[in-house]
């Protein structure tokens, strides 16, 4: 299988056990479905900075250890022409930021893949253009 982690799922790998995350442990299942080698990520150019920024806001006491592991994992890089131009199409038809739908263009251009999002708001509004789900489906399936 092949994931589109956002920033929403990648930063809970860093929030286990926090009592105000929800599926942490989903997040980290994905994760390490990757280290075991089932489950293949491909994010676009700007996911370890979206990621680190988020860090560095909510846990700069442990953002640079944290920025290391997060170096650590495998991943592919995706980025096109193509990619960009369905990521504008998506922020202007759902009103959402471009760093947001890069992750979801990624998945659309990307044979297989699938955007895992735990933004439940995204997830209503462009569920129908496919390839896309929310972190807390999982458990069910």
């Amino acid at each position: 299988m092949i994931a589109v982690v956002d920033a929403s799922v990648a930063f809970k790998w860093f929030l286990a056990g926090h009592p105000q995350e929800h599926d942490t442990d989903l997040a980290l299942k994905i994760l390490e479905q990757s280290v075991l080698g089932f489950l293949t990520f491909v994010q676009p150019p700007h996911f370890v900075a979206e990621v680190a920024a988020m860090l560095m806001r909510l846990k700069p006491v442990d953002a640079r250890d944290d920025l290391h592991d997060l170096l650590n994992i495998r991943y592919q890089l995706v980025a096109s022409p193509e990619m960009y131009v369905t990521a504008l199409k998506l922020a202007m038809r759902y009103q959402h930021h471009l760093y947001e739908t890069l992750y979801h263009a990624v998945a659309l251009h990307t044979p297989g893949a699938t955007l895992i999002t735990a933004n439940q708001a995204y997830v209503t509004q462009a569920s129908k253009e496919g390839s896309i789900t929310l972190l807390s489906e999982l458990e069910h399936g």
